[in-house]
C-alpha cells in the first residue's frame, strides 16, 4: 500500500460491482487496497435510492456525521446554504477543510443524472503536487507552509460555525504531501499574513490551481443512477460541470463521508480473513 498510483486525464477508472463489495470479503478488500492506491474507485450497480450508502457505512464500520448530517442530498434548492446544492459549475476542491480533520473518504451515490452537463470531474492531487514540486520548488514550499483561513456558517443537520487553519499542501517530514486542504467557497476573506507574502501566494496558488485544470491532468466522467464515486478527499480534488436548472430536481446525488482510521481498520481486519481463508 506504499507505493501509490499516480494519474492524471487517462486514468482507467477502477470499476466495482457494488453488492460485491457488499457480500464479499475479497472484493471488498479489492475496494479498500485499491481506494487507498489509485485514490478512486467507482461501484456501480446500487439501487438508485437513497440509503445505499449507509449498506456501505456499515460494511467499513461507520460513516462520520459532520453539520451536514450523516449523509446529504446533492440537488438544486431554494436557499441554498452551499455552493454544491446549485446547478452552477463546481470548481475543484477537497471538502472541508475547515474542519481540524477533515474527513478522509468521501461517498457520493447518483440517484438521479441530468441530461446535459452534471459530468464529473477528479483530478489526484498528489501528482499535481508533485508536478508543482519539481517546476517551481518556491511555489511548493510556499503552499506547503502558509497557513490559510477557512470559515462555513450557517444551518443544515444543525446550526454550525465553524472555522479553522490549513496549509494547501500538506507534507510529512520528508516534504511529501499528504493531504490536500483546497476549497475556495469557504476559504476566509481574513488572510493574516504580512503583505509582501500576499502576491507570492496567490501566483503560488494560481499555477497551483492552472496544473489541477490542465487537460492533462483532469479526468472527466458521466455518472449513472446506481454508481457510487467512492475517493480519497485527502488526495482527490473533485468538481462538476454546471447543468441547467429545471421545474423539478433533475440531479440528485446522496454523498456521505468517512475517517480513513475506519477504512484502514477494516483492510486490515478484511486482510486476516482473505488470508486465513487462502
Amino acid at each position: 500500500l506504499s507505493e501509490l498510483q499516480h494519474w492524471g486525464s487517462d486514468l482507467q477508472l477502477p470499476k466495482m460491482p457494488f453488492e460485491e463489495i457488499i457480500y464479499n470479503d475479497e472484493s471488498a478488500y479489492k475496494w479498500l487496497c485499491t481506494l487507498k492506491k489509485v485514490g478512486i474507485v467507482l461501484l456501480t450497480g446500487a439501487a438508485a435510492r437513497q440509503g445505499e450508502l449507509i449498506k456501505l457505512g456499515h460494511r467499513i464500520g461507520f460513516l462520520r456525521l459532520t453539520f451536514y448530517g450523516p449523509t446529504w442530498q446533492v440537488q438544486d434548492k431554494a436557499d441554498a446554504n452551499n455552493v454544491a446544492y446549485t446547478t452552477g459549475k463546481l470548481c475543484f476542491h477537497t471538502d472541508y477543510p475547515v474542519l481540524q480533520h477533515p474527513p478522509g473518504v468521501q461517498f457520493l451515490h447518483c440517484i438521479k443524472q441530468t441530461a446535459a452537463g452534471g459530468e464529473s470531474e477528479a483530478v489526484d492531487g498528489f501528482h499535481v503536487s508533485n508536478k508543482l514540486k519539481k517546476q517551481n520548488p518556491q511555489a511548493y514550499q510556499i503552499l506547503s507552509s502558509t497557513a490559510v483561513d477557512y470559515t462555513d456558517v450557517g444551518i443544515d443537520y444543525c446550526e454550525f460555525a465553524v472555522q479553522c487553519k490549513q496549509r494547501i499542501i500538506d507534507v510529512d517530514s520528508r516534504g511529501q504531501a499528504v493531504r490536500i486542504n483546497y476549497n475556495n467557497a469557504t476559504r476566509d476573506t481574513v488572510f493574516d499574513i504580512p503583505a509582501e507574502k500576499v502576491r507570492p501566494f496567490y501566483a503560488a496558488l494560481k499555477e497551483f490551481d492552472d496544473l489541477l485544470n490542465s487537460a492533462e491532468h483532469k479526468f472527466t466522467f458521466k455518472l449513472k443512477p446506481g454508481d457510487i464515486v467512492t475517493f480519497d478527499n485527502w488526495r482527490v480534488l473533485h468538481g462538476r460541470q454546471g447543468y441547467p436548472s429545471g421545474s423539478g430536481v433533475t440531479r440528485h446525488l446522496e454523498g456521505a463521508y468517512a475517517d480513513w482510521d475506519v477504512v484502514m481498520s477494516r483492510l486490515r481486519l478484511l486482510r486476516k480473513r482473505v488470508l486465513n481463508r487462502d
